[in-house]
């Protein structure tokens, strides 16, 4: 069994190591589960950014 997990943005699944090109997907990730909310964890992520960072839309003052 893999010990890591991405994310196939082509075919919108999870996949072991083994599988698309890297290019193609988002991870690793440490389990399934983790790689199946791996566009959930993106959206939080960009969202908490956009709050955080004052220079995220251009306002750098």
């Amino acid at each position: 069994m893999s010990d890591q997990w991405w994310f196939c943005l082509t075919h919108q699944a999870v996949e072991p190591d083994k599988g698309c090109p890297n290019k193609d997907r988002m991870g690793p990730y440490p389990t399934r589960e983790a790689a199946a909310g791996a566009l959930q964890t993106a959206a939080r992520r960009n969202e908490d950014w956009k709050k955080n960072d004052r220079g995220w839309d251009g306002d750098d003052d």
